[in-house]
């Protein structure tokens, strides 16, 4: 099959951590041809919708993770796959490649299917799952969040639509920078800011679980650093092996099918304690460190739910 993958730098991976990198190379290791774009680089030109990048060979080699050929532009319809797999921040530009991408539908299968990454926002989708999860508020005026603190005391604040851990702060019910930081987030964003009730059960890690096709395939955990509330690797947080738990179970049988039956094909959900916090539908990650703990080839878990449907 021809496959692109519409992500941030190639170049710049670190080929011993990078999802995308890894899924790369598996599909290279079964035969499939690669093409490489920047989201920047998408357009809709005409009525079709083309990509200018170039087609490129994976290598596990650092500082040299791909091979690239000359810079050409392809119509993404005479692509089997395409794989939406920049970070965010979720805003408009990304937004916008959702849009475009739709476009590909009847011609090429998009992973994750960007309908609904555009809506299933990560900080979002939890909501509909409100029995699995925290307290939680989404609310950009100042009284309601003073509110929900004033309900639950210890609380985490953070972007609704960040990534990688920035931004995240944890308040205490004493705690008087509130207006401060909320004066800071609302001056640069006309965002909603994400609140929950703070769960203690994070110092012993958070949970990354793997779902594939809606199945889960196992899990890390991600400790913070020494003095750190953010567990989030980006940031200091520090893999380990473990296992999934009945509750774990539980949380992957509730959220599989609203995922499977939308196309939500590689998903990563992380849980605190007993908690599902976030369902991550635009670039998940963690697959590597799961490969090494647990022996499990995900990526390969990953291109066969790919070529089922498109077999």
């Amino acid at each position: 099959m021809k496959i692109a993958f519409q992500m941030d730098p190639i170049l710049g991976v670190n080929i011993n951590a990078d999802s995308t990198f890894r899924i790369a190379e598996e599909a290279q290791a079964r035969g499939h041809e690669l093409f490489y774009y920047g989201p920047d680089q998408l357009a809709f030109d005409e009525g079709q919708i083309t990509a200018t990048g170039h087609w490129m060979t994976v290598q596990r080699v650092e500082g040299t993770p791909a091979i690239l050929g000359e810079r050409v532009t392809v119509d993404l319809a005479d692509m089997d796959v395409v794989w939406l797999r920049q970070d965010p921040p979720f805003d408009m530009h990304y937004i916008t490649t959702t849009h475009l991408l739709d476009w590909l539908k009847g011609d090429t299968l998009v992973v994750n299917d960007p309908f609904w990454v555009r809506n299933f926002p990560e900080k979002l989708l939890v909501l509909k799952f409100r029995d699995l999860t925290p307290p939680t508020m989404i609310a950009r005026d100042l009284l309601a969040i003073r509110r929900f603190r004033a309900k639950h005391g210890d609380i985490i604040l953070k972007p609704l639509y960040g990534n990688g851990g920035a931004g995240v702060f944890r308040l205490t019910a004493d705690d008087r920078n509130l207006s401060s930081l909320h004066e800071l987030f609302t001056g640069f964003s006309r965002e909603p800011l994400i609140v929950q009730k703070y769960l203690p059960a994070v110092t012993k890690g958070d949970k990354r679980v793997i779902l594939v096709d809606g199945e889960p395939v196992g899990a890390i955990n991600r400790v913070p650093a020494e003095g750190e509330v953010r567990s989030n690797m980006h940031v200091g947080g520090r893999p380990e092996k473990v296992e999934l738990t009945d509750r774990d179970r539980e949380i992957c049988a509730a959220i599989g099918p609203t995922l499977r039956e939308n196309g939500q094909i590689f998903v990563g959900i992380d849980v605190i304690g007993d908690w599902l916090t976030e369902i991550n539908v635009t670039s998940p990650t963690g697959i590597q460190e799961l490969e090494r703990f647990d022996g499990i080839n995900v990526a390969e878990r990953i291109w066969q739910a790919i070529e089922a449907r498109i077999s």
